[in-house]
Parts: C-alpha cells; structure tokens; sequence
C-alpha cells in the first residue's frame, strides 16, 4: 500500500502527513495559523497515475467520512465511525482531500492486482498474498472511502486467484506434457538418423536443426529434460562415430580405388598405338566398363587419373577415325560403282518382263560382281543394304507367287470350291425350269457362296 509523501514544509509548520497506519488520536503539537496556510500551503497528496488499462473506481470521500475542524478524520464502516488520524497541514477540505486520494492509492494497488491477475496468472499465488496483506491493513489504513467495497474486491481477488492459480497449474502441466512429447520425438528421431540414415550431410543439417529448436522448448522437468537430452547426445555421438567410420572406409576404399584405376590406365596406355581396330575398340569398351565398376578415388586424384586414361583412349580413336576416314575416301568409288550396277541391272530383274528363271539369273551375277566391288563407306552401308534388298525382293516375292500358281494343293481347292458352285448353279436352273423359284433362289445363294470362295482361293495364288 503507497503511503503518502512527507512534505518538509508541513514538518516546519508544526503539522503531521499522516502515514499509512496512522495512531488514532494523534494531536499535532501546534496548528498552523491561517497567513501561515495562505502563505505557504500545503500540499495535497495526489493520486497516483494508474496503468493504462486499469479501472479505478470513483470515490467521493464526502460520502464516506470526515475531517473536523480541529483536524480529526473520521471514516464510516458497517461497524461504525472510526477515527482514523489528525490532519494538521491544512483545511478540513484538504484533509478530507487527503485521505480520499490516500483510499484512491490502495484502489488504485487493489486495481493493479485485479489487473495482473488476467495479464498474468502464472503469478497468482503472489498476487493472493498481496491482496491478503493490504486486506490485513484495511481496517486500520488512514483512508477514507468505501472500505467495504474494498473489501469484496480483494475477497473476490482471493477466490479468482485460487480459480486462476488451478487453470494456470493445469495449463502449465499441459504445455509441459506437450513440450515433453516434443523433445521424446526429437530424441527419437536422433535416434532414428543415428541407427539408419546414410544421407550423411542431410542427416547432419538435422541433428543440428534439432538441437536449435531443442533450445526453444521450455517447461520440461528438469530430471525428464537431461535424460530427453541425454538420449539425443547418444545419438548424435553415434551418428559421427559412424559417420567417421564410413568415410574412413571410405578413404580405404579410395586408395584402393586409385590402385585398380592406375593399372587400368596403364593396359589403356598398352593399346593407344594399336592398329588393330576393331579388337582394341572392344578391348577399350571392356577398360570402359571396369573403370565405372571401380569407384571413385579422391575427387583430385580421380580427375588426374581419369585425364590420363582419356588421353590414352583419345589417343586411339583419333587415329580409327582418321584410318575410316581414309578408307571411306577409299571406299566412296566402290559406292559409285555399286551404284552403276545397280542401274545397269534394274530393268534385267524384271521377272515380269522377262520370266522369273532371268531374272533369278541377273540377280545372280548382280550379286557376284557386288562382292567383288567391296566395302561402301561406313556411313552409306544401310544405304546400299537396302537397295539390293529392294532388288533380291522383288525376285523373291516373283517366285512366291509362281509356286502359289503352280501349287497342287491350291489349285486342286480352287477346283473343289468351282465345282460346287457349278453343281448348284445348274441344279437352280433345274428347279427354275420346273417353276421353282423359292427353291431355285436359294441353289443360287448357294452357287455365288462358293463361287466367292473360289475367286478369292485363285486371286490368292495369283498375288
């Protein structure tokens, strides 16, 4: 509770600024006269300026006590007048004054807790006890005013406060289960990336990740907290133990690695000069497929290594590039001349227009003077593949057909499917003759069925 200011002048004047526990019936020792009040008054204590937000309620201390003239003050309570001190530093109205704003001070502190008891609970328990300490004061305080309705405010303080402090308790138990589960599932998951993960740079940024937002998460029971804590610092140690552990291996592997690479280079180096083509093309193809099954060395040593057998494998196709290119050079008037053979022989294959037997013969000495003219470029060889097999197909496809035609088995099927159609072309004419013509309608459906099937078995052996 505020007590008011001591003013030192009211002190010189012989007056008393009463205190927050004044002794009933104190008398000053002399009363100032009044060109003493006119020319030095005292002054009157004032409110304090209440937080912002905060109510306080009006109080008209008129209503609920008194100052007589001598200077003794007197509050109204449900029990009676109560005489509460003397003021001796100036008018009844001041004093009246006076005491009014010494009961706004204790509103005003009785405001404050009402105030933090929302703003804050965690801290009702003290705010109880605070309350209960100015309650202990009321009926004694130097105030005048309502003291009643001070009474319930902080009677009502005390049980709001036991509400809040059980709401606060409940609530803190909550965040502390939820920031207790939090840090159980980070614990798990460090373990998790410690027992399994291999992505070692990701789980790293992780388990750094974790410890960060560790650091954010209060609330937890210190004992629960350090074993949470301990399990997490098992687990990242036994990440970097393992971690270490594979690149170390790592590092074997690697020498390792720049060993095999090194005699593959030096088998690639062996071949560089050879004119064998064909043979080393495959033999650097199988190099190829060792090197990609060895690993990688150190990424420097790797990328010195991997110049040198490059070179050695350039070295060689440059030179099977330029030996086709020379050999295509070479190989370009042989593909002129296949091609005037081509044409020179175009119209001798003709099975149509000379007979198959002709043909087949041209097409055997076509393919006899192919050989002998030899290779084509590389890049034309489809080409010319192609262009005598359109050639060989046309002979082949002429033979077909003549074995279609001259097939007995086909022809004696045609002959079958004719010959029904005969028989029930002339049985319908009997019929009509007879004046049957339901009858001889149907002999004829009959006669053009199987005289279909013996045009399309025919036109069969013909294409």
């Amino acid at each position: 509770m505020t007590n008011a200011p001591h003013d030192p002048k009211n002190a010189t004047q012989g007056g008393q600024t009463p205190v927050s526990r004044p002794t009933p019936g104190t008398v000053a020792s002399a009363r100032p006269n009044p060109a003493a009040l006119a020319k030095n008054k005292p002054a009157v204590t004032k409110q304090a300026a209440p937080a912002a937000g905060v109510k306080i309620p009006h109080n008209d201390p008129a209503k609920w006590g008194r100052v007589e003239a001598d200077g003794s003050a007197y509050v109204s309570t449900s029990t009676g007048e109560r005489h509460i001190g003397d003021y001796k530093a100036g008018s009844p109205e001041e004093g009246l004054a006076h005491f009014g704003a010494r009961f706004d001070d204790v509103s005003t502190e009785i405001a404050l807790l009402e105030t933090r008891l929302t703003t804050h609970p965690e801290e009702a328990r003290r705010i109880r006890s605070d309350a209960g300490k100015i309650r202990e004061d009321l009926d004694s305080a130097a105030i005048i005013g309502d003291i009643e309705s001070l009474h319930r405010r902080l009677a009502t303080i005390a049980t709001l406060s036991v509400e809040v402090e059980s709401k606060e308790a409940a609530e803190k138990e909550h965040r502390r289960t939820v920031a207790t589960e939090r840090k159980e599932a980070l614990a798990t998951e460090a373990e998790k990336l410690a027992a399994h993960s291999t992505d070692w740079k990701q789980a790293g940024d992780r388990l750094r990740e974790i410890v960060d937002e560790w650091k954010t998460i209060k609330g937890v029971d210190r004992t629960i907290d350090d074993q949470l804590w301990k399990r997490y610092a098992a687990a990242r140690d036994s990440f970097r133990k393992r971690r270490g552990a594979h690149f170390a291996e790592l590092d074997r592997n690697r020498v390792a690695v720049k060993s095999v690479k090194e005699d593959l280079i030096a088998r690639a180096e062996a071949l560089q000069d050879s004119t064998d083509w064909a043979e080393t093309s495959r033999a650097y193809r199988d190099l190829m497929k060792e090197w990609k099954a060895a690993g990688r060395a150190h990424r420097d040593v790797d990328d010195k290594l991997w110049e040198r057998f490059r070179t050695a494998q350039d070295k060689f196709f440059e030179a099977r590039k330029a030996n086709d290119a020379k050999r295509d050079e070479e190989f370009e008037a042989n593909a002129v001349a296949k091609q005037q053979l081509l044409d020179e022989y175009d119209t001798k294959i003709s099975p149509a227009d000379h007979g198959l037997d002709k043909a087949r013969q041209a097409l055997h000495e076509l393919q006899e003077k192919w050989e002998e003219i030899g290779y084509v470029p590389r890049g034309r060889v489809r080409e010319f593949e192609d262009k005598i097999a359109t050639v060989e197909k046309r002979v082949s496809d002429a033979a077909d057909a003549e074995w279609r035609r001259t097939d007995p088995e086909a022809q004696a099927k045609i002959a079958q499917f004719q010959a029904k159609a005969d028989q029930f072309a002339k049985e319908a004419e009997a019929f009509e003759a007879k004046g049957n013509e339901k009858k001889a309608a149907a002999l004829r459906e009959q006669a053009a069925q199987w005289q279909q099937w013996a045009d399309t078995a025919a036109a069969a052996i013909e294409n």
